[in-house]
């Protein structure tokens, strides 16, 4: 069974920074009410403030290196993909160089990245470990500070590229205040008035909660007004587990027929279930909840709205990816029409001649241009990977290669270079997936029994089909977003609506994939460290997590293969240098399988005699 952790961390006496009143105390808040109330297990609600306990024998204290190396312990020890953590921070944040970081209580704003923790890198840990995440951000900006001008802007953009819930307590551009009355800032007063009365049942309602009550609460205070900013993956996911709540009314029972439990077994009555995230049924519906939320409080410009077409399941499929390319399913059958007025053919030849030479060569012409056009797109490549890290590689379903045929000899059909004429008496472009949305528009205005009704229909089966061909084009290249765009311009009175569609739900997959597999790349690369080879050896580990079947094998393996020979080469310079001993243990850690393995394995026997002599 999934399990629920939380991690609060508050600090109040920073080393650097004017001290906070209430950070400590939200921490303290939050903790007790998830442990007491809701029932998380003790052991698995940590909490780290000036003054909290030590957990064995380590030290609780909010510095960056207790923070990060707590997170990097459960990561390795603790946490099971599909685990629910809550993390909940109060305290300084700052945005230095267009990057947000947590102020931990020895962060300095004149060494930020000495001393600060970086979003991306703590928001890139939660992601690999494959947790069900709510990020709860009390940012309070160091008024005064230049670099804190943008703190929150860019942890809603990461949230919405890794697909992490997110919430902050106010917007970009507001501070985040404290309120002696309260004994809290406002936003954390306000979270827990949401959770202890608020019948916040789902993220959502929680979302909403706080979106009302946090500037309500600070005028009543006649304190500046403070607007949460969020990103929620799953509108509709539970806050807590239904597991715990069952075993709450069962306890509940037992304690009025008078039968004793364990206190640590103890859960709330009202809290509710955790479920796993809803599988959206199609683009629109996942767009729309992303937007709704970030619209509703966010003031991040709207291009983070429609950038990214998140997947809304906690779980894909394992096998290799269904090929999202079908043969067109009968979309154009040939039209067998009788020769036009063969009447005073003989009167008419000379001219006839001429005018039928000139329409040839043209239709020649534009067929050869189009399909030139159709070649170009499908050898761009687009690497969105970072320069360090190989481009992804591309998916080969298995019978791509005949639906190219397929698509190939249809751009030579008689129907195909008719469509293609009309383009061009219109000015479009059919490369353009709007301009074949517009000239579809046009024909859908010609009605039934007008004399060019039967041409019109025609043309609509074969741009429909030429923005799939172009939706495809975009997928293969790893441009997902555009992809699903382009395919949602296909209406459902075409014919290949429903091949648009299934091609849709699976780059939705993919996408999710790819963005996913992204991240724990870049999140290997963090890792490494030069000169040190065991940091080679646990990027390697972190990129084998990519399976086969999904977008970025490829790049995880030629990344594996680079990381093995740099171990290599450190073995190496450490045998010239004739640190035998050393040069042997470090190319073992040159995995099986790589492109190095087998000349570590004769260096290895090679420095052995070396050392023997």
């Amino acid at each position: 069974m999934a399990k629920l952790w939380a991690i609060a961390i508050g600090i109040n006496q920073y080393q650097y920074f004017q001290p906070l009143s209430y950070g400590s105390a939200d921490a303290e808040a939050l903790r007790n009410f998830l442990v007491e109330q809701v029932g998380f297990p003790k052991e698995q609600c940590l909490l780290m403030t000036d003054s909290s306990a030590p957990i064995g024998d380590k030290s609780t204290l909010p510095t960056k290196n207790n923070i990060l190396e707590l997170l990097e312990d459960l990561a390795a020890d603790s946490w099971q993909p599909q685990d629910t953590l809550w993390f909940f921070f109060s305290g300084y944040g700052i945005n230095h160089q267009a990057q947000d970081y947590l102020m931990p209580i020895d962060g300095d704003s004149k060494r930020v990245k000495e001393t600060a923790i970086e979003m991306r890198q703590l928001m890139q840990t939660l992601q690999v470990a494959e947790l069900e995440v709510l990020l709860l951000l009390d940012y309070n900006r160091a008024f005064g500070t230049k670099a804190d001008s943008s703190i929150g802007e860019e942890t809603i953009e990461l949230a919405q590229e890794l697909q992490i819930s997110t919430i902050l307590s106010c917007k970009p551009e507001q501070f985040s205040h404290e309120s002696s009355e309260l004994g809290h800032s406002f936003f954390t007063a306000t979270l827990l008035e949401a959770l202890r009365y608020g019948n916040t049942n789902n993220l959502t309602d929680l979302e909403s909660y706080l979106s009302i009550r946090t500037p309500e609460l600070c005028q009543h205070h006649w304190r500046p007004t403070q607007n949460p900013v969020a990103f929620i993956t799953s509108p509709q996911r539970l806050l807590f587990n239904q597991d715990f709540k069952e075993e709450s009314v069962q306890l509940d029972t037992a304690e009025l027929l008078g039968i004793s439990a364990p206190r640590e077994t103890f859960m709330a009555r009202e809290a509710p279930k955790l479920e796993e995230k809803p599988v959206q049924s199609s683009a629109n519906s996942a767009s729309a909840s992303v937007a709704e939320v970030v619209t509703k409080s966010s003031p991040i410009r709207a291009s983070l709205q429609v950038e990214t077409k998140p997947v809304e399941s906690s779980s894909f499929p394992n096998t290799a990816a269904t090929s999202t390319t079908e043969t067109h399913n009968r979309e154009e059958e040939a039209e067998n029409q009788d020769s036009q007025n063969n009447q005073n053919k003989s009167n008419k030849l000379l001219l006839f001649g001429c005018a039928g030479s000139l329409i040839i060569g043209g239709l020649l012409l534009v067929a050869f241009v189009y399909h030139q056009s159709r070649s170009q797109i499908k050898i761009t490549v687009v690497k969105p990977l970072p320069s360090n890290v190989a481009g992804v590689e591309k998916q080969q379903p298995r019978n791509r290669n005949r639906n190219r045929k397929v698509q190939t000899d249809n751009s030579n059909s008689q129907p195909t270079i008719q469509a293609m004429l009309e383009l061009e008496k219109m000015s479009l472009n059919p490369n353009q997936a709007s301009d074949l949305s517009k000239a579809i528009t046009t024909a859908k205005n010609i009605k039934p029994g007008e004399a060019n009704y039967q041409q019109a229909r025609q043309n609509i089966k074969v741009w429909s089909r030429m923005i799939l061909d172009l939706a495809r084009s975009r997928a293969e290249n790893k441009q997902y977003s555009d992809a699903i765009t382009t395919a949602e311009l296909i209406s459902k009175q075409e014919p290949n609506f429903s091949v648009a569609q299934k091609a849709i739900k699976q780059w939705q997959i993919e996408s999710k994939q790819y963005f996913s597999n992204k991240t724990l790349l870049e999140a290997a690369q963090n890792l490494i460290e030069p000169s040190q080879a065991s940091t080679y050896t646990k990027a390697i580990d972190v990129a084998k997590k990519v399976p086969p079947s999904q977008p970025g094998y490829g790049a995880a393996q030629e990344s594996i293969n680079q990381w093995s020979q740099e171990i290599l080469q450190i073995a190496k310079n450490r045998a010239n240098k004739k640190q035998y001993s050393s040069a042997i243990t470090t190319a073992t850690l040159a995995p099986e399988g790589t492109v190095a393995y087998a000349e570590a394995q004769e260096l290895i026997k090679k420095w052995q005699q070396l050392q023997r002599n």
